[in-house]
């Protein structure tokens, strides 16, 4: 259930030194904008942030980009950092089908995390593992391309496996019960936190294409 706007938000996000506010600008240069050359991970569809916050402190030497759509949304990620310096972690508020226009093949990894299954078949396109969308990610990954997906979704991971594989990508990590599997470097979202306390088994997989 999307939640319901919040008329600070706005203004909240736009004060916040965590927000890239001309993100078109820096296409090209998001090393500069990191003041570094540290491999560049965005997680589109970041929520209300836990994901990427935790990756941040986690890994210092990894640069960090979430990506959401909505303003209230953002805020919630952007309150969990008033006592937070990870000068290693932004935010763009920007919708993912414009993403070739904020990066040109700077970005080594993309999380996808518990995106909108777009349920029905005539939606389908939307879906940020349809064919339509791993395109426009070849115009922005720097060399190698790796994808990491996690969905509490049956029919979207299957629907994935399949999209991915027909693209090219190789597939390893699989799991249809990531909480009860042997992999132990997972950081959980808040969706998922939320999907687990509720018996749903999570699904992972990892992307990989030349």
């Amino acid at each position: 259930m999307r939640l319901r706007n919040k008329k600070e938000a706005k203004e909240i996000i736009n004060n916040s030194d965590y927000l890239i506010k001309n993100e078109v600008e820096n296409k090209g240069k998001w090393n500069k904008v990191f003041n570094n050359n540290n491999p560049i991970y965005i997680e589109i569809g970041c929520g209300k942030g836990d994901f990427i916050i935790e990756n941040a402190k986690r890994y210092p030497n990894i640069n960090f980009i979430g990506i959401e759509m909505y303003d209230t949304v953002l805020m919630y990620a952007i309150n969990k950092l008033k006592d937070e310096k990870l000068n290693n972690l932004k935010f763009i508020r920007m919708d993912a089908r414009l993403i070739e226009d904020v990066f040109d093949k700077e970005i080594d990894l993309i999380f996808l995390n518990f995106s909108d299954p777009w349920p029905k078949n005539r939606c389908a396109k939307r879906r940020l593992t349809h064919e339509r969308f791993l395109k426009r990610y070849d115009n922005i990954f720097k060399n190698n391309k790796t994808i990491f997906f996690k969905t509490d979704n049956t029919s979207l991971f299957e629907f994935s496996i399949e999209s991915l594989s027909v693209y090219g990508y190789t597939l390893k990590n699989v799991s249809l019960d990531l909480h009860n599997s042997n992999y132990e470097e997972n950081i959980m979202t808040e969706y998922e936190r939320k999907f687990s306390e509720k018996g749903n088994k999570i699904n992972r997989l990892e992307a990989y294409k030349d």
